[in-house]
């Protein structure tokens, strides 16, 4: 049981120190959007600076982060536990750059040379010839992206499996700081194209910054194309699924900027500067615990420790509950003010505000439904079960792409993509949740219950509260930046965290920050 409760601890201490990172590299990425919205405001080139650098950023979800983390992480994790040297392992990792360097350099290439095609007829559908002509020549550009987030990924992946976190978070901030640096000196003489310049400098400083401690363990960036190690046999086989999972998000992802590209000036803009909002307190928690949580759910699989391995699903869920919940709560009620805070100044007005933050109310609905997903998605990685992901993401997308179809023609308009997306992977969250139960019968679902539950009892005070004074506020952020303003909305916002801390603490919520104390009480 102290075994148990010092390893719990240790996650929650991991955990934290990744909170505090990405934090940190969302608040920057405020920072890079605000640079982004002052310089170049919602006008049509910002459209296309943004829809085409999502392209490669949703590609990296294939070959980077997504794919391969989720298929690399529980094989390594095994080698680790069985094997008696890390022999193998290192094997493992010149496979996996090998792999890397053979199917990304060739799509970069191939990119490069049809990026006309690709973005005519596959990725946007700008009706301006000269706004085709941009996005083609700055995707070209970016697309170099792909191979070093990919690179750095890759060692991502082994130091998360070490059990090293707080290195490979701090390198998201390194590149916020570098795309940031590369807007505001080359803006001057390179317009949107600055961007390209602190793009790329920003991949390249994660993959050098992460190598040191990748040194220390005793790997190395050698190729190794040699490619009959069983363990890489199976990444490979786990890595297709997984890549066909990931496929259908990046596509939908994809098909969700295609439509808002065909919507009225600024849809594109405020879709993409939404989701960086979204994803302000999504990454934080979200990722945070799903990064550390999902090494340790692999080692317990490869243990077959199946009590501890759900005691642990739950205890991820609840800490998504009880952070993502309010945090949706807060940015759905005070997006407007958070929105024209970071960035109503320059080019980017009011009306630029208001309807990003339209569509960050659509988003953040389903902000704890889609953490759950992503977090029970690496669970079914974890048990090398990579089918039935496949099979709810497809259910996932093709509502959503049905939902998107209808909703955009409506009043909603370009905030309907973010309905369409919340509603459809809060189906997909339904259907996993009931699928785990019904395969693991052992599952304490009783338990989820009770204390999302409590949870979602403790916020209706704080959040009934922050709409009642908000009422007296409500146009305050039509002006954009002011004094007043800015200390309304940090009062509103810690007396908001307040409240929800204290009731967490009066209704004994298991929350993360609170976990340790909790494990000391159930020891004695």
């Amino acid at each position: 049981m102290v075994e148990t409760d010092n390893t719990s601890r240790k996650s929650s201490v991991s955990a934290i120190l990744v909170m505090l990172c990405t934090f940190i590299s969302r608040i920057l990425g405020f920072v890079k959007i605000a640079v982004i919205g002052g310089f170049f405001g919602a006008t049509k080139e910002a459209d296309v600076l943004n829809a085409v650098f999502s392209i490669p950023n949703n590609l990296r979800k294939l070959m980077a982060e997504g794919a391969l983390s989720s298929a690399f992480i529980p094989v390594l994790t095994e080698s680790l536990v069985k094997e008696k040297n890390n022999t193998i392992t290192k094997t493992i990792v010149r496979n996996i750059l090998a792999f890397q360097v053979i199917i990304i350099v060739p799509v970069c290439i191939l990119s490069i040379i049809f990026a006309d095609f690709l973005i005519n007829k596959v990725f946007l559908e700008f009706s301006d010839p000269y706004l085709n002509l941009l996005a083609i020549d700055l995707f070209r550009w970016f697309i170099s992206y792909l191979l070093l987030i990919s690179i750095s990924a890759a060692i991502m992946a082994v130091l998360n499996s070490l059990g090293y976190f707080f290195i490979p978070a701090i390198t998201p901030i390194l590149f916020s700081l570098t795309v940031i640096s590369g807007i505001v000196f080359f803006h001057k003489y390179l317009g949107i194209f600055s961007m390209v310049i602190g793009v790329l400098s920003g991949g390249l400083l994660q993959i050098i910054f992460q190598l040191p401690v990748f040194f220390k363990e005793g790997y190395d960036l050698k190729l190794k194309f040699n490619f009959n190690n069983p363990y890489f046999k199976r990444i490979l086989k786990n890595w297709f699924p997984v890549v066909a999972t990931a496929s259908i998000f990046a596509i939908n992802s994809q098909i969700a900027i295609r439509f808002a590209s065909g919507l009225e000036t600024g849809s594109s803009s405020a879709l993409s500067y939404a989701i960086v909002f979204w994803q302000f307190p999504f990454g934080i928690f979200s990722a945070s615990i799903t990064t550390v949580f999902f090494p340790k759910m692999s080692r317990l699989a490869a243990s077959n420790m199946t009590n501890e391995l759900l005691e642990t699903v739950n205890t991820g869920l609840i800490h998504l509950y009880s952070l993502l919940l309010p945090s949706g709560i807060f940015i759905f009620v005070m997006g407007n003010e958070l929105i024209s805070i970071a960035m109503q100044r320059g080019s980017f007005n009011a009306d630029n505000t208001y309807l990003t933050a339209f569509v960050l109310k659509g988003y953040a609905v389903g902000i704890f439904t889609t953490g759950f997903f992503n977090f029970l998605q690496r669970f079914y990685y974890s048990s090398h079960n990579y089918q039935k992901p496949f099979i709810f993401a497809t259910i996932v997308c093709i509502i959503d792409v049905i939902l998107s179809i209808i909703l955009k023609q409506t009043f909603l308009r370009v905030c309907g993509l973010a309905v369409a997306n919340t509603i459809a992977f809060s189906i997909g969250f339904i259907i996993m949740f009931i699928d785990i139960k019904k395969s693991y019968p052992l599952y304490n679902i009783n338990l989820f219950f009770k204390r999302t539950g409590k949870i979602t009892l403790a916020l209706v005070i704080p959040s009934i509260l922050m709409i009642f004074f908000r009422t007296y506020y409500n146009s305050l952020w039509t002006m954009g930046l002011s004094l007043k303003l800015l200390i309304y909305f940090l009062l509103t916002a810690l007396f908001f965290a307040v409240l929800v801390l204290f009731f967490y603490k009066i209704l004994k919520i298991d929350f993360i920050f609170f976990s340790r104390r909790r494990s000391e009480n159930e020891i004695t």
